[in-house]
């Protein structure tokens, strides 16, 4: 796999398919849509949602890879996919998107359980993209870090119905 295979997947399938299937099987207004995902997905979700301005009219993550081209698994994966210019991993970091972010005012929720593994091992660095919110106006992070709780299905289900309806909020 390379990075422009990956690029045309993500084009095809998550912009493309994704929308056609969803507005032909169910009553969805993708004029109000909302996207949210956990660790990689949650890195995932927040990039379409910077790269893509008022696509999505919020966000809701649980334990995003927050900063990949600061993390060792993010690195690798990068050095890995998109070769070793830097810069191009920066248009693939949430942490600088949201620096850079110019479209609609947009609010994300994220949740992060206090004793997950990967948070003290240095792989999400939250605290990045908090500080890359606080610097734009146009952002408005709700990092809320939750003790007791790791990276597993029980820090998920624990907090999942509290951003459907963050999700609603915006959507409904």
């Amino acid at each position: 796999i390379n990075a422009e295979y990956g690029k045309q997947w993500y084009q095809r399938r998550v912009r493309g398919e994704l929308p056609s299937v969803l507005t032909s099987n169910f009553n969805v207004n993708v004029n109000k849509s909302a996207i949210s995902g956990h660790s990689m997905g949650g890195h995932g979700a927040l990039i379409c949602a910077l790269k893509n301005p008022g696509k999505y009219k919020c966000v809701s993550v649980f334990a995003p890879i927050a900063n990949p081209s600061e993390c060792p698994w993010g690195i690798k994966a990068f050095t890995g996919y998109l070769g070793e210019n830097k810069g191009a991993w920066k248009q693939c970091d949430a942490t600088y998107l949201a620096k850079d972010y110019d479209g609609p005012k947009l609010e994300i929720l994220l949740d992060q359980g206090e004793d997950d593994p990967y948070l003290n091992d240095k792989q999400l660095l939250p605290e990045n993209l908090q500080n890359s919110c606080a610097g734009n106006k146009l952002l408005s992070l709700n990092l809320r870090k939750q003790p007791g709780y790791d990276h597993g299905y029980y820090f998920i289900s624990s907090f999942i119905e509290e951003h459907f309806t963050f999700m609603a909020k915006h959507i409904c």
